[in-house]
Formats: structure tokens, sequence, C-alpha cells
């Protein structure tokens, strides 16, 4: 299942910080870092997807079912912006893709032929290595 999906701007809650790590004076002016707030029950994401997200093991997930993203890779406030939230979407298609179920299948009778002729021929092989016997 394919899930094209963007959030509202009331879904999502900005905040911005100073960014950590180097960058001289920039670091010490701008709050150009972004923590990016979404809560899970609140979204208008379909009931399932909200399920599998709450249920997702991830350490940006809170046990209050809100996902924090911190994004402060750029020096601009609205590129790290769009990168968090370009990083929820991905994170919510990740969850959206349901596996195709496995089907339990036998080998073929000429799969298992082939697999005990090709045992058979090693076996005479190494059968032929051991030592020969000396008749005096």
């Amino acid at each position: 299942m394919h899930l094209d999906w963007t959030p509202a701007d009331w879904e999502l809650d900005f905040s911005f910080i100073r960014a950590s790590g180097p960058g001289g004076q920039n670091v010490n002016k701008v709050s150009s870092a972004v923590h990016l707030r979404f809560d899970i029950q609140r979204s208008s994401l379909p009931a399932l997807i909200k399920t599998r997200l709450a249920a997702l093991s991830d350490q940006r997930i809170t046990q209050d079912g809100v996902v924090v993203i911190k994004a402060q890779d750029s020096r601009s406030q609205e590129q790290n912006r769009a990168d968090a939230v370009a990083r929820l979407i991905e994170l919510v298609q990740s969850v959206a893709h349901t596996p195709k179920a496995r089907r339990a299948t036998k080998p073929t009778y000429g799969s298992k032929m082939r697999r005990l002729e090709g045992k058979a021929q090693r076996s005479s092989i190494k059968a032929g290595r051991g030592k020969v016997g000396s008749d005096h």
C-alpha cells in the first residue's frame, strides 16, 4: 500500500533552537536547528498507519506517541524545516509499506534429482581421493 500523504500545518509543531557542533559565530547567534513534533493520535493519518507508527520501536517516538525529529544539517532555518518534514514523511512511508506475504513452496522433482545427482558425483570424486592400497 502506497500512501500519498503530506502533513497539514496544524499537525506540525516546530520549535527553533541553536544547533550543536561546529559552525563558529553562526551557531552562537542563530537558532537554525529545528525540533519537529508530530502527535500520531491527533494526526489525519488512517487508523492502520497510526497503529503501525505507534508500535514502531524508534527512538524518535516518545511513549506519549509523539514523533520528535531534530534537523540541524543546514545553516538555513527553512532548509532544516523542510528536511525535518521530509524525514517525517519518509518515516510514515516506511510504515505504510506492507511486505508481500510469503507462500511456502516445495522443490520440484527435477530439482531434487539434479541435487542428488550432484551429490553422487561429488561423493565419487571424494571417494577417489583415498589412499591407494598396495597388493604385495
